[in-house]
C-alpha cells in the first residue's frame, strides 16, 4: 500500500480517537468532579519503506492525560456534598482496591458506611468512615461528625507531578504504579460540589476542527483511491 493511504489511514484513526475523547467531555460537562481528558499525536516512520518502495509516516495518538485543573465549587446546600479546596482527590475502596475521585456527593449507606454514589466505602484517615445515626456534619478541616461526636477524617490524597492517571469511570480514576501522598492538612468545603472543568465552547471549536480534518483525510484517500489508482489502471492498460 502507498504511503499516502498510511498517512491519510492513520490520520484519520486519531481524528475518531479525539472525537470519542471530546463526546465524552461534551456528555460528562454537568458532571460533577469530571475532569476533561486531551491527548497529542505522535509521528511514526515506517522506515522499511524507504528502502525499497517509497517513505511513509504514520501519526498515532499520544497518551491521553487528564487535565486536574479545579472546576468551579457550586454550593448545594446538602451536609454530605463535599468539595476538595486545591489539589487532591478523596480515597475510595471498590472491589479492584483504592480508587481517587474528585466528586464529593457521597450518602450513608445501610450498614451506616459513608459512601459515594455507586456505594463504594469513602476512606477516612483509619479506615471506612462508619456513621451512627444523626446529623452529619464536615468540618473544613475533613473531619466528620455525626450528632457531634467524630467519625473520621476524610483521607485526601495527592500525587507527584506528572504521574500518569487512568481514568476507570467517568467519576474515578487510578493509578498505574505511583504511590499518592496523603495531604496532612486537607481543606474541604461542605455542601457544595465540585463542577466539571470542561469548558463546553473549547470542545465545541475543537469538536469542528477534528471533524473538518477527518473529511478533508477522508477526501484525499478517495482521491487516491478513486482518481489516481484509477487513472493509473488507465494508462498502463493502454500501453
Amino acid at each position: 500500500m502507498a504511503g499516502g493511504y498510511y498517512a491519510a489511514l492513520s490520520g484519520m484513526r486519531t481524528r475518531l480517537e479525539m472525537l470519542d475523547r471530546l463526546a465524552s467531555d461534551i456528555a460528562n460537562s454537568g458532571t460533577a468532579g469530571y475532569k476533561s481528558e486531551r491527548a497529542a499525536t505522535l509521528e511514526a516512520t515506517r522506515r522499511q519503506f524507504g528502502a525499497e518502495l517509497q517513505s511513509a509516516i504514520d501519526v498515532v495518538g499520544g497518551r491521553a492525560e487528564l487535565d486536574l485543573r479545579p472546576g468551579v465549587q457550586a454550593p448545594t446546600g446538602r451536609n454530605l456534598d463535599v468539595a476538595v479546596d486545591g489539589n487532591g482527590f478523596f480515597e475510595i475502596e471498590t472491589a479492584s482496591g483504592p480508587r481517587y475521585t474528585r466528586n464529593g456527593r457521597f450518602s450513608r449507606r445501610a450498614d451506616g458506611v459513608l459512601a459515594t454514589a455507586d456505594g463504594e466505602a469513602v476512606m477516612g484517615a483509619s479506615g471506612p468512615i462508619t456513621l451512627g445515626t444523626g446529623a452529619v456534619e464536615v468540618d473544613a478541616d475533613g473531619t466528620v461528625r455525626h450528632a457531634g461526636a467524630a467519625a473520621g477524617t476524610l483521607k485526601i490524597v495527592e500525587f507527584d507531578k506528572g504521574t500518569a492517571l487512568t481514568r476507570e469511570t467517568a467519576l474515578r480514576v487510578r493509578n498505574d504504579g505511583a504511590a499518592p501522598t496523603v495531604v496532612e492538612r486537607p481543606s474541604v468545603r461542605a455542601g457544595a460540589l465540585e463542577q466539571s472543568n470542561v469548558s463546553i465552547i473549547d470542545r465545541l471549536a475543537e469538536l469542528t476542527t477534528a471533524s473538518r480534518s477527518f473529511e478533508a483525510l477522508q477526501r484525499a484517500l478517495s482521491v487516491l483511491m478513486n482518481d489516481v489508482d484509477s487513472r493509473a489502471i488507465t494508462e498502463l492498460g493502454r500501453k
